[in-house]
C-alpha cells in the first residue's frame, strides 16, 4: 500500500496530469448546481472521480500508459497523505486513514469502471448517488454522469505524448455539464 511514496520516473508528468484533475474536480459548478457537499469527503469524491477518469485513460493505451497511471495514483496518495498532515490528522492516524481512502478510491473506480462499460443507462448515475451523495438525496447524478462521460470523451481524444509531458485538458465543468 505504501507503494505511493516512491517516485516513478513519470513523477513530474503525473504530479501535473493529478493537478489538473484536482483543478478540474473544485470546479464551483459541482457544488453550486448539482449541489455536491462541499466537504472533505465531498471534495474527495469529485477529486477521485476526475482522477478515475484520467487513469481510466490512461491505462487505455499502450505503454507507458499503465505506468503513468500507477504514476498519477501515487501522486493523488501522497497528495492526499499531505493534506492529512496539514489539516491536523496525527501521525498515529494517517495510515489507518489512508488505508480507509485507499479502499474508498479503489472501491469508487471499480463501480464507475463496471458503469461506465454497462449498457444501462442509469448505472453510473446510481453509482455517483450513492458514492458522491452517499444518503443524501442526488437529484443530479445524471449531470455528473453526463460531465463524466463527456469528461472521458475528451480525455480519449488527447494523445498520450500529451500525457507523458504532463498535460492534460479537461472540460471546463460549465461544458461538460448538460
Amino acid at each position: 500500500m505504501l507503494g505511493f511514496l516512491r517516485r516513478s520516473p513519470h513523477g513530474r508528468a503525473a504530479d501535473a496530469l493529478y493537478a489538473a484533475a484536482v483543478a478540474a474536480a473544485r470546479a464551483p459548478a459541482f457544488y453550486v448546481e448539482l449541489g455536491v457537499p462541499d466537504t472533505l469527503d465531498g471534495r474527495f469524491d469529485l477529486i477521485g472521480l476526475h482522477a478515475f477518469l484520467l487513469i481510466h485513460r490512461l491505462q487505455q493505451d499502450q505503454p507507458p500508459g499503465a505506468e503513468l497511471a500507477q504514476a498519477v495514483f501515487d501522486a493523488m496518495f501522497r497528495d492526499m497523505d499531505h493534506n492529512l498532515r496539514e489539516i491536523g490528522v496525527g501521525d498515529l492516524s494517517v495510515a489507518r486513514k489512508m488505508k480507509q481512502m485507499w479502499e474508498a478510491f479503489h472501491g469508487r473506480a471499480a463501480a464507475y469502471e463496471t458503469a461506465l462499460a454497462a449498457a444501462d443507462a442509469a448505472a453510473f448515475p446510481a453509482a455517483l448517488a450513492r458514492n458522491v451523495w452517499r444518503d443524501a438525496p442526488a437529484p443530479h447524478a445524471s449531470r455528473l454522469a453526463a460531465a463524466a462521460r463527456a469528461q472521458a470523451a475528451h480525455l480519449s481524444a488527447q494523445p498520450l505524448a500529451s500525457f507523458i509531458a504532463g498535460t492534460a485538458s479537461f472540460l471546463s465543468a460549465e461544458a461538460a455539464l448538460p
